[in-house]
């Protein structure tokens, strides 16, 4: 039997519709304190949820709206909600309780109640509330009545094409603000972890539409394009550069590829000194030299290009890094780098293993898109052009082949 010396004067009660509320009031009006745990984001349960009662047909906030306000008001009664108890352990009169709380993700303490996130929310979906009959922002309250009345983000897990997402990008919130017609916020939003967003929204293999649930009703969410979209409506020339708060330290890339871009951006972003070394004429690496510029034209990734620069970083091109004089060592102890990130990319062709695979008129993959790229194209008019292989690269070589005049044949597995 518990002893009187270790019973706790404390009452929690789980629920916070109408009975729990009036159990809490009851025992908190007879001295104890209440914690009042409610597993949604405000008290009042099912019956809030009545626009009318029966028999008397009395509108239930009517009702219930005085019993909220008690609870609110009440010294005793301590609310507690998104919570669900998870374990119960001790013995009568002396019981722990573990709860599990998820997250309110608007701060109560300040939040004043105005309404103007919910405004400003570009997200609606069907309003459990009101049992899918209408719709809510994400972010929301019940009703204007609600206690607590603060307003609440509810996240389930990540949504199917965010996790196959290899950037991790915000998919759902993009593509609403483009939906709210907010294309500048949404480009932002997109750029907070994508440097390149019409570059990879013209060339992306977009996983995250094989994974789209609503090719479950009808067809995936245009995602991919809709990078593109946000991309192409925006004037880069004046696009806002965020504060950035310098540091010291200096950090060499070496590679102008999608990598090194994308490494100097953040770094640049995060306020180091960056620094591109890149062999090549010109930055993008295999954006610039091996995707033909019918799937992405020079201009869109020129501009990216020139943003990153707006951010402070330098880009030195006909400067390979690896040549005497100029080492990854030199980089570090002469020139004063404090580390270096090598995105020196995939540049060779994967070679066929048959005979005579480096015979006269044998041209390998990469090398022919870099060569085309480079402006040194060949005249295939009224010629024959095999393409050995199903994948991108060989897409890209008969197509561009095509479009040098060549009668293209494709030979592949798939």
């Amino acid at each position: 039997m518990t002893s009187e010396a270790k019973k706790i004067g404390a009452i929690t009660v789980v629920g916070g519709g109408i009975a729990g509320m009036q159990a809490a009031l009851d025992a908190a009006n007879a001295g104890f304190k209440v914690y009042l745990v409610e597993r949604d984001i405000s008290i009042g349960g099912v019956m809030a949820q009545l626009d009318k009662t029966f028999p008397t047909n009395d509108c239930s906030t009517c009702l219930i709206s005085p019993k909220l306000i008690e609870v609110a008001r009440h010294p005793d009664i301590e609310i507690i909600t998104q919570s669900e108890v998870a374990a119960v352990e001790g013995e009568a009169g002396n019981f722990r309780l573990t709860l599990k709380q998820e997250p309110r993700y608007i701060d109560r303490a300040k939040c004043n109640a105005c309404g103007a996130c919910a405004e400003a929310c570009p997200v609606e979906m069907p309003s459990t509330f009101d049992e899918g009959l209408g719709v809510r922002h994400a972010a929301y309250r019940h009703f204007p009545q609600a206690i607590p009345a603060t307003f609440a983000i509810k996240k389930l897990d990540r949504a199917p094409c965010v996790r196959a997402c290899p950037a991790n990008l915000t998919v759902q919130g993009y593509v609403q603000l483009i939906k709210a017609g907010k294309f500048a916020e949404a480009l932002a939003l997109i750029m907070d972890r994508l440097p390149l967003p019409g570059t990879i929204g013209r060339i992306c293999p977009h996983p995250c539409e094989s994974d789209c649930r609503r090719q479950e009703l009808d067809e995936p969410v245009a995602i991919c394009n809709l990078k593109r979209f946000a991309a192409d409506r925006v004037d880069w020339d004046s696009l806002p550069v965020p504060d950035i708060t310098p540091r010291p330290e200096a950090v060499a890339v070496v590679g102008a590829g999608p990598s090194g871009l994308s490494c100097a951006y953040h770094l640049a972003r995060d306020g180091y000194q960056v620094t591109i070394f890149e062999a090549a004429p010109e930055p993008g690496g295999w954006l610039r030299y091996g995707i033909p510029e019918y799937r992405l034209p020079r201009e869109v990734l020129r501009r990216e290009i020139n943003y990153i620069e707006r951010l402070g970083v330098k880009i030195l091109c006909n400067t390979p890094v690896g040549a005497p004089g100029r080492t990854i060592d030199d980089l570090l102890t002469k020139e004063g780098f404090r580390a270096v990130f090598l995105g020196v990319g995939a540049q060779d062709s994967i070679r066929l293993p048959v005979p005579n695979a480096d015979a006269q008129g044998v041209l390998w993959g990469v090398d022919y898109l870099r060569d085309s790229a480079s402006g040194k194209s060949l005249d295939f008019t009224g010629k024959k052009v095999v393409v050995i292989g199903g994948g991108n690269v060989a897409m890209d070589v008969a197509r561009t082949a095509r479009r040098q005049g060549g009668q293209v044949s494709i030979i592949c597995l798939e």
